[in-house]
């Protein structure tokens, strides 16, 4: 049992350095999800919470709401506890990730 500990130690530190060797300006997202040792199912989460949020903020648009601090405050809230509102949106920003519902959370940063 033991051994098995330590091989999945083992792949867990390679997995970490793999991270660090994607480029900085590329997959910024990604080496977020690795650092902060997100479950693919986390993930799938973020992309839901994602979608429900450029959802709502069309329907703000729509009704030229123009105050996005609501939307922000609700989309920290509901933001994996891991993970920091700032870095998700630049990373995201970075890899192309939802731009429109990241440039406007953007400006409630």
């Amino acid at each position: 049992m033991d051994d098995l500990l330590n091989i999945i130690e083992k792949l867990e530190y390679y997995q970490r350095l793999m991270a660090e060797m994607v480029p900085k300006e590329g997959y910024a997202f990604h080496r977020l999800v690795i650092k902060n040792g997100l479950t693919e199912e986390e993930v799938e989460e973020f992309y839901n919470l994602c979608d429900v949020m450029s959802k709502k903020i069309e329907k703000q648009k729509a009704e030229e709401f123009v105050y996005n601090t609501p939307l922000f405050k609700e989309f920290e809230k509901e933001l994996h506890s891991e993970l920091n509102v700032i870095e998700v949106v630049d990373s995201c920003l970075a890899q192309n990730i939802y731009p429109t519902l990241m440039q406007q959370l953007k400006k409630s940063l």
